[in-house]
């Protein structure tokens, strides 16, 4: 079983893929079927004489490990939000890549840098808004709309998390229908109540479509650190809010998002009325990007030098005071 939005995007910019399964739903679900795709991993790995797995899955971590390939970890995540990751995976890992927001967890093997993972396709050198795709769905730019985005909240560490209510959800529709165009994006089933607002672009348009948004107001992580990394106020609200060090930064450093519980919604609420007020909004979050963007790395090009270098990258960049702006003009013969 695939997961359409990913199938989607490969097929779009016609990268092949292989499809090993579905993770499946609850807990012991989970479990099951990562020992099935472990094997599977295993299997490829070795089939394919691979000496480099890189990504964000456990499953690679795993497979590698019974494997002569060697893994990379991709983590931008707190070790105390995802118990099980810690405890039975970042272990494994031979080396571990994680924005410098975490270097306080000290983690064995890992490799702290200035950026996060949002902009290894968000910075500048990556992307840049087509404003084409308004006209496409009959806005343009001088055009007010707010963009919902609601999670699923079925990863293996979203498990007694939640985010915001039903009445939550139709009291913002409510409030933001007042000043412009409303789209509502969600990982679960929309409620049939909310299907006129549902949004109609594809997903390799939803980049696009943030950027030129007023606001973002939703319950995922990820979305609100692309929203914040665009300089699109975001305001998240669920119960890992204060506890995603990356998310602490981009608010309390940048001042480009909000995080709120889903006990506090009311003092959301009253945040989003004041922003609503403010006329060049735009104008002063693309301000609090340019900042950010000024002190933070592309990460792509870090980590393209990275990996065609591994593993005499490591020892490299672990050196205290490395400059991770300027590692091509490393001598790597060196090492």
């Amino acid at each position: 079983k695939s997961v359409p939005i990913v199938t989607n995007l490969l097929d779009h910019y016609q990268i092949p893929f292989l499809i090993l399964g579905d993770k499946g739903i609850n807990m012991f679900d989970k479990l099951k079927k990562q020992l099935v795709l472990t094997a599977k991993m295993r299997t490829l790995l070795i089939e394919n004489n691979i000496d480099l797995a890189i990504g964000v899955s456990a499953l690679i971590v795993h497979s590698a490990k019974f494997t002569k390939t060697r893994a990379i970890l991709f983590d931008d995540d707190d070790q105390i939000v995802q118990p099980f990751t810690a405890r039975f995976v970042t272990p494994f890992a031979d080396t571990i890549l994680s924005p410098d927001a975490l270097q306080f967890e000290k983690l064995n093997r890992a490799i702290y840098y200035p950026s996060y993972h949002e902009l290894a396709y968000l910075h500048p050198n990556r992307f840049i808004p087509d404003p084409q795709i308004l006209a496409k769905y009959g806005l343009n730019q001088e055009d007010k709309y707010y963009i919902l985005r609601f999670n699923a909240f079925k990863a293996h560490h979203d498990i007694k998390e939640g985010g915001m209510s039903l009445n939550q959800k139709r009291t913002l529709v409510q409030l933001l229908s007042r000043h412009g165009k409303v789209f509502i994006t969600t990982e679960a089933t929309l409620d049939a109540e909310f299907e006129q607002y549902k949004l109609p672009i594809a997903p390799h348009e939803m980049h696009d479509f943030l950027y030129y948004s007023q606001m973002l107001v939703s319950d995922s992580q990820t979305m609100s650190s692309e929203a914040a990394v665009l300089g699109v106020p975001a305001f998240r609200c669920n119960s890992f809010a204060g506890r995603l060090s990356v998310l602490e930064e981009e608010e309390k450093l940048y001042g480009l998002t909000y995080a709120y519980l889903p006990r506090q919604f009311d003092w959301m609420l009253s945040s989003i009325k004041e922003l609503l007020l403010v006329s060049n909004l735009k104008e002063i979050w693309q301000e609090k990007r340019r900042v950010l963007i000024s002190n933070k790395i592309d990460v792509t090009a870090f980590w393209a030098w990275f990996i065609e270098n591994y593993p005499r990258s490591v020892k490299l960049s672990a050196i205290p005071g490395f400059n991770f702006s300027t590692f091509g003009d490393t001598n790597l013969d060196e090492i």
